[in-house]
C-alpha cells in the first residue's frame, strides 16, 4: 500500500509539471518600443503575475488557460493568448487625457482617473514645441498658474502666484523628479533659477496642499520637473538661440544606452545677457544634468543625476512710475547682484519585488551658495527731504548642505483593487547665514547708487543653524464599487531648528532651539462615468512652519532678545472637478477651490521702512481653474486655460489697522493663457502658433491704504495686461529652425507691480517689449 502511494503521488507531481508550461514575450507600444515594467497576469489565476524586464520581455508560467491579462499605465489593458512560441503583444496607447500617466501625486505612476485633485501636465513633445528661453514660458501654460518673470530685466529671478497672490513666501513646492530641490525652512522664491531647463522630459503641477505626501511648502502647487531618460539609440541635440534682448544661449544634449543595462543622459546650456534693453541687467547662467539608469536586474533598476547651476545677476531694481511710463530704463543701481551655486546628487533605487510590490529608496544631497548685494535693502538717506548722497546697504551669504533620505514601498491587494503606499523620511541641512552692512554713495543729482563699501565687523547677523525634519506618511486607495476609487492620506512631520548665534550680544537674537510639528490629512475620491469622463471631489490640509529667515532676521527681535516665535501656516482646502473627454478631438478640465489659511504670513514694513513678518489672522482663497483643448482637424489646435478667483483678508490687522474683509494685495482675479497653433500637411514639419497672455487687474496695495492730499482714502491698483505673441518653427532632417516674436503689438506692461507706501506709488517690474527670437538646433539620431 504504501509503495502504491508514492507512485500515485509521483504521478500526480508528473501531471502537475506537465500541464504547466512557460510562456515567453514580449510587450511593445506601436511603435515595437519596448514597454518594461508592464504587468502579465494570468487570467484564470490573477494570483500569478510576472512584470517584463527592461527590454519587454517575459516569462510565465501558465496551465490549461493560456489567456493573460497586460497593463501598463497610460496605455490600453490588453487580454490575449499566448501562443506556444514567442509571443509579440502590442499594447495601443491610452488616446485620452483619463489614460494619463501621472507621477506627481504619490511618487507612483498613478493613471489621471485615479488622482482626485487638479493636475495638470507638459508632455515631451509640448516643451519641445515651445522652443523655450526660460521656465516661465512653460508654467505659465497651466491653468492658474502666473510665474512673474522678465525676459527683459528679471534674468529668472522670480515670483510666483497658483491659487494665491503673487507671493514671495514658501507655499510652493519644487521637485525634481519627485524630490524637492530645497529643504524645509531655507525657501527661495527664485529657487527656479537653480533648475536646468534643457533636462526637462516632462512637467506636471499638482494644484492645492499636497502636504500629505510631500509635507510642509505645497500649499498653492507643487511643480515636478522629471527629467529626461536616456534613449535606447544614440540620439542629441547641439542647439543656438538669440534675441534682441540681449540674450543668447547655447545648448548640448546626448542620450544612448551604452549597454544593454547602462543608460546615459547628458544636457546642458549656457546663457548670457549682455547690453539689454533695461539698464544694468546682464547675467550669465551655466546649467548642467548628467543622468543614469541602470538595470541591476530585471527588476531591480539604479538612478542617479547630478545637477550642477552657476547663475550671476546684476540686480536692477523696480523703475519708478514716472519712468516707467516714460519708458526711462535706466537703473538706480550700478553694484547690486545675486551670484547663486547649487549642486544637487541624487541615488534612487527602485524595486519590484512582484506584480503587487514595489520598493523605492532616495538619497539626496544637496550644496547652496547664494551670496547677495541686494537693491531691496538699500535706502538713500534725506535731510528735509533732499538726498544727502549717502545712504545703507547690506551684503549677506546664505549657505547650506543637505542629506535627505526617502524609502517608500507599495503594496498592491486583491481585494477592491487596493493599494497601499508608505513611507518615511529625513532631511537634514547645516545652515549658516551672514549679514554685514555697507555705506552707500549716492549721485544727488542723478539719484543713482554709484559705489559702496562693506563695513568690516559691523554683521547684522552671524548664524549657524542645524535643521532636521523627518516625517512618516501613508496613503491608501480603495474601488469600492466599480468606477470609484477612494483616496485617503495622513503625514505626520517633525521640525527642530537649532539656532546657534556666533555673535552673541553683538547681533541677532539669542540662541535658540525651535519645534513644529503637523499632522497632514487628506480624504478624496474619483468617479468616472466612462473612459472619457469622470469627477473627483477631495479635502486636504497644508501646512508651512517658518523660515529660519523670518524667524532669526525680524525688526521685531532686538539684539540679544528672545526669538520672536512665529506660526506655522495652515491651509485647509475643499475641491471639486472633472475631466473629460466628450469626442475624441476635446478635452476639458475643470476645478473649483476654497483654500482657507490660518496663520498665513506676510511680509510687512515698520515705521523704518525695515522688513519684517508676521501671521495674518485667517485668509481665503476661492476661485475656478479651467483648460480646454480642441482639435477641429488634424492641422488645427485650440487650447484655452485660465482662471478666475478672489483673494480676501478675512481676519488681518496691520497694527491698529483694521483690513479684516478686505481683497488682498498682488492677487489678479483672472489669468489666462490662449494658444492656435496651425500645422499644414502641405508644409511637412511646419508649425505657426500664436499666444495670448491675459492677466487681470489687481490692487498693488492694502485696500484704503493709499490716503491723498484731500485724506480721503483709496486703493491703489494695476490694470493687468493683454500681451500677444507669435511663433514660427520648420523642422527638416536633422534641423530645427524658430523664430518668435515676444509682445507683438510692443504693449507696455509689467510682470509685477506694488505699492510703497513711502514713495506714494507704484513700482514696476517692465514685461517684455517687441522682441525677436530666433533659435536653431541640430539632432542626431532624429
Amino acid at each position: 500500500m504504501y509503495k502504491k502511494c508514492i507512485v500515485l503521488m509521483a504521478f500526480a507531481m508528473g501531471f502537475v509539471s506537465y500541464s504547466q508550461k512557460d510562456y515567453v514575450g514580449q510587450i511593445v507600444d506601436a511603435q515595437l518600443v519596448p514597454l518594461p515594467g508592464a504587468t502579465i497576469q494570468s487570467v484564470e489565476n490573477p494570483q500569478n503575475g510576472v512584470v517584463a524586464d527592461m527590454d519587454g520581455n517575459f516569462k510565465i508560467q501558465l496551465k490549461n488557460d493560456k489567456r493573460v491579462s497586460i497593463n501598463y499605465l497610460g496605455f490600453e489593458r490588453k487580454t490575449t493568448t499566448l501562443s506556444s512560441g514567442f509571443s509579440t503583444v502590442v499594447l495601443q496607447d491610452g488616446g485620452t487625457g483619463l489614460d494619463e500617466v501621472v507621477v506627481s501625486a504619490s511618487r507612483e505612476e498613478q493613471r489621471r482617473s485615479e488622482v482626485p485633485a487638479s493636475i495638470s501636465s507638459l508632455s515631451s513633445r509640448q516643451i519641445e514645441r515651445t522652443h523655450a528661453y526660460g521656465v516661465e514660458q512653460l508654467v505659465n501654460q497651466v491653468p492658474g498658474v502666473y510665474m512673474t518673470t522678465s525676459r527683459a530685466a528679471s534674468n529668472e529671478q522670480h515670483m510666483m502666484a497658483l491659487r494665491s497672490p503673487i507671493s514671495t513666501n514658501s507655499i510652493f513646492l519644487y521637485l525634481e523628479d519627485g524630490l524637492p530641490i530645497r529643504p524645509t525652512a531655507v525657501f527661495n522664491h527664485n529657487a527656479l533659477l537653480e533648475m536646468n531647463n534643457t533636462s526637462f522630459g516632462r512637467i506636471e503641477v499638482l494644484k492645492g496642499p499636497a502636504s500629505s505626501i510631500y509635507g510642509s511648502e505645497a500649499i498653492g502647487g507643487s511643480f515636478n520637473f522629471i527629467t529626461k531618460k536616456p534613449t535606447v539609440e544614440p540620439s542629441g541635440s547641439l542647439g543656438f538661440q538669440v534675441d534682441d534682448l540681449g540674450i543668447s544661449r547655447y545648448e548640448l544634449e546626448y542620450s544612448q544606452y551604452a549597454n544593454e543595462r547602462v543608460g546615459l543622459y547628458l544636457g546642458t546650456h549656457y546663457i548670457q545677457r549682455n547690453n539689454g534693453p533695461i539698464e544694468y541687467s546682464d547675467y550669465e547662467k551655466f546649467a548642467v544634468t548628467f543622468k543614469t539608469e541602470v538595470a541591476l536586474s530585471g527588476n531591480l533598476q539604479w538612478t542617479t543625476v547630478f545637477d550642477m547651476i552657476d547663475y550671476r545677476s546684476d540686480m536692477t531694481g523696480s523703475l519708478s512710475e514716472t519712468d516707467y511710463r516714460a519708458g526711462n530704463y535706466e537703473s538706480d543701481q550700478t553694484f547690486t547682484q545675486r551670484e547663486a551655486r547649487a549642486f544637487r546628487a541624487r541615488s534612487s533605487f527602485n524595486k519590484r519585488w512582484n506584480t503587487k510590490n514595489g520598493t523605492s529608496f532616495n538619497f539626496i544631497f544637496r550644496n547652496n551658495v547664494m551670496d547677495q548685494n541686494p537693491w531691496y535693502r538699500i535706502t538713500q538717506f534725506r535731510e528735509n527731504g533732499q538726498l544727502t548722497g549717502s545712504g545703507s546697504g547690506e551684503v549677506n551669504s546664505n549657505r547650506f548642505n543637505s542629506y535627505v533620505g526617502i524609502l517608500q514601498h507599495k503594496i498592491n491587494f486583491d481585494f477592491a483593487k487596493s493599494s497601499l503606499i508608505f513611507g518615511i523620511s529625513a532631511d537634514y541641512s547645516p545652515q549658516t547665514y551672514v549679514a554685514q552692512t555697507t555705506d552707500v554713495t549716492v549721485n544727488v543729482a542723478t539719484q543713482r547708487n554709484t559705489g559702496f563699501s562693506i563695513n568690516q565687523g559691523d554683521y547684522i547677523l552671524d548664524y549657524k543653524a542645524g535643521i532636521l525634519n523627518y516625517a512618516g506618511y501613508l496613503q491608501y486607495e480603495i474601488s469600492p464599487i466599480d468606477n470609484l476609487k477612494v483616496t485617503a492620506a495622513l503625514r505626520y512631520d517633525k521640525f527642530n531648528y537649532n539656532y546657534n548665534n556666533q555673535l552673541d550680544g553683538i547681533a541677532g537674537p539669542r540662541d535658540s532651539n525651535n519645534a513644529y510639528d503637523n499632522l497632514s490629512p487628506k480624504l478624496g475620491a474619483n468617479y468616472n462615468f466612462s473612459k472619457n469622463g469622470g469627477i473627483y471631489a477631495n479635502y486636504s490640509v497644508g501646512f508651512s512652519p517658518p523660515e529660519t529667515s523670518t524667524l532669526y532676521r525680524n525688526s521685531y527681535v532686538g539684539v540679544g532678545g528672545e526669538v520672536f516665535d512665529l506660526e506655522p501656516s495652515n491651509y485647509y482646502n475643499y475641491e471639486v472637478g472633472g475631466y473629460f473627454t466628450p469626442l475624441h478631438n476635446l478635452k476639458l478640465d475643470l476645478a473649483l477651490y476654497l483654500l482657507d489659511g490660518k496663520n498665513t504670513l506676510l511680509t510687512l514694513r515698520d515705521a523704518s521702512d525695515n522688513f519684517f513678518y508676521a501671521n495674518a489672522g485667517r485668509t481665503r482663497s476661492y476661485g475656478i481653474e479651467y483648460g480646454f483643448a480642441f482639435f477641429p482637424v488634424p492641422e488645427l489646435e485650440l487650447k484655452l486655460n485660465g482662471s478666475f478667483a478672489q483673494h480676501r483678508y478675512i481676519t488681518f490687522f496691520d497694527g491698529d489697522i483694521d483690513y479684516s474683509d478686505t481683497k488682498r494685495e498682488s492677487a489678479p482675479q483672472l489669468l489666462g493663457f490662449s494658444q492656435v497653433s496651425y500645422r499644414p500637411e502641405f508644409i511637412y514639419g511646419f508649425s505657426l502658433t500664436a499666444e495670448h497672455e491675459l492677466v487681470g487687474r489687481y490692487n498693488t496695495s492694502f485696500e484704503g491704504q493709499v490716503v491723498g492730499e484731500d485724506g480721503v482714502p483709496s486703493t491703489a491698483t494695476y490694470p493687468g495686461y493683454n500681451v500677444f505673441n507669435l511663433r514660427a518653427a520648420y523642422t527638416f532632417g536633422h534641423l530645427d529652425l524658430w523664430a518668435e516674436m515676444f509682445n507683438l503689438f510692443d504693449t507696455l506692461y509689467s510682470v509685477n507691480t506694488s505699492y510703497n507706501i513711502y514713495q506714494n506709488a507704484n513700482s514696476y517690474t517692465i514685461g517684455n517689449p517687441r522682441a525677436v527670437h530666433l533659435g536653431i538646433k541640430y539632432n542626431i539620431g532624429k
